[in-house]
């Protein structure tokens, strides 16, 4: 049996992230809070997400913001879980880049550099 690719892991997980949050960010199990609540539920639970998850969680965010039948709210709460997403992945990219080495083939002998770009 073939084993499941990385990228269908993500995408289930971001879905069940997705799903589990109303048109304002916040949670439909927990509590009935919008506004400021919602975006900061929004903002911690990506913060929990991979790279990958975060990444595939925005995909499906900036599709559902092309449907042409959103309301208002539901166009705000997903731009704003759209925006915790992207921002999750920023921050995951900037602590890989700082991780980074370089190494100079032309020069073997030398130890690898930290990258600044």
């Amino acid at each position: 049996m073939a084993k499941p690719s990385p990228r269908a892991g993500a995408s289930a997980k971001a879905t069940d992230h997705l799903s589990s949050q109303d048109a304002d960010g916040a949670r439909t199990a927990g509590t009935q809070g919008h506004g400021a609540d919602g975006e900061r539920d929004g903002s911690d639970m990506a913060q929990e997400l991979s790279f990958r998850e975060a990444q595939t969680a925005l995909e499906l965010c900036l599709a559902q913001l092309q449907d042409q039948d959103l309301d208002v709210e539901a166009m705000a709460g997903l731009y704003r879980r759209a925006l915790a997403y992207a921002e999750r992945c920023e921050a995951v990219l900037a602590r890989v880049e700082q991780q980074v080495m370089q190494w100079d083939p032309g020069q073997p002998d030398l130890a690898p550099t930290p990258y600044t770009p």
